[in-house]
């Protein structure tokens, strides 16, 4: 068995215990390399009567993985209730990520793939980070701008080039190299994490119709086609800036192999409407393996037995095979 990959279960209230319960249940079915949840095993046994096996260390897992879920235990998350968060949780949860992320990070895993969390509640105990990505991002010493959040399907990749910031922020954050910057992390994330030679990588643009020529506005005259021209001189194959309402069709998602997006919205929107159940959040360009699935602790059906663990099935699944074509890219 090769070395499992650490998933933290995220806010014990929402649904991530259960998802990670369900992955288990389902591993055989959609093979699936072993894993092991982080976290406080009271919040997967309010939600799941399968077996359960506790672990001190991951290399136990191989002889638990068969036979239970392998649950990593941390300091107790406080009275657990389904649906109803609170800031003994958001601790809980934070040292999930923080345990899990270390363990990726010493190569004690795999890799990481991170629970749902709720940042409304994490802000609460102090947290300073916009999400997940960019604590995981600061824990591995990279820079924030150097790591890309992308959102994968089954057809399609995108990549925000600002992530949880207000719309009306958007246009001031950009600059051509923060869009260069992120470009290139995409397209190395491309190469070794999904094993793609020559990435192709398509803008969308910022404006309405790509900025009509400058008559609907002008980023993507003054920022996103210099950056495109910058990379396109560094090899990359970078086009745009397209029109994003034009962007997300069939015929248009089998032309490039990510789309970057300049804000939030305009990444996810298409994601989660064509890949709901199965899209995953991949950091590119860290030194380890981050997946999640893409979406939230949905507390309105914490504890229903309705959450659908497709999502989380394929953020498993894309850290294994990542990790393994990282390791064949590194023995190049």
């Amino acid at each position: 068995m090769t070395l499992p990959l650490a998933i933290s279960m995220g806010d014990p209230a929402g649904i991530g215990p259960e998802i990670i319960a369900k992955a288990w249940a389902l591993r055989r079915e959609h093979d699936l390399p072993p894993f092991f949840a982080v976290g406080d095993a009271r919040a997967v046994t309010a939600v799941w009567n399968g077996p359960i096996r506790t672990i001190g260390d991951p290399s136990e897992v191989a002889g638990a993985f068969d036979q239970g879920l392998p649950i990593l235990a941390v300091d107790d998350g406080g009275e657990i209730t389904p649906g109803s968060p609170d800031v003994d949780g958001a601790r809980c949860a934070l040292h999930s990520l923080e345990v899990a992320a270390g363990m990726a990070r010493s190569g004690a895993a795999l890799g990481l793939v991170t629970g749902p969390v709720s940042k409304a509640q994490l802000y609460q105990i102090g947290f300073t980070h916009p999400g997940q990505t960019e604590f995981v991002a600061e824990r591995c010493g990279i820079a924030r701008e150097n790591a890309v959040m992308m959102l994968a399907g089954p057809g399609l990749r995108v990549v925000p080039i600002t992530t949880h910031i207000p719309l009306a922020e958007v246009a001031g954050a950009l600059t051509v190299e923060l869009i260069a910057a992120k470009a290139r992390a995409t397209a190395r994330g491309l190469i070794k994490n999904f094993g793609i030679l020559r990435p192709r990588i398509a803008f969308a643009g910022f404006n309405p119709h790509a900025g009509e020529s400058g008559k609907i506005g002008r980023e993507e005259i003054e920022l996103i086609t210099p950056a495109i021209e910058l990379l396109q001189a560094e090899g990359i194959d970078a086009t745009g800036p397209f029109a994003a309402d034009t962007m997300f069709h069939d015929r248009a998602r089998v032309t490039y192999d990510a789309a970057m997006c300049c804000y939030h919205d305009q990444a996810l929107i298409p994601i989660k409407t064509l890949y709901f159940d199965d899209g995953v959040n991949i950091t590119l360009g860290l030194p380890i393996v981050r997946t999640s699935p893409d979406h939230g602790t949905a507390f309105g059906i914490a504890g229903k037995n309705i959450a659908e663990p497709g999502a989380m099935i394929a953020a498993i699944r894309m850290a294994g095979e990542a990790a393994i074509r990282r390791a064949a890219y590194a023995a190049q």
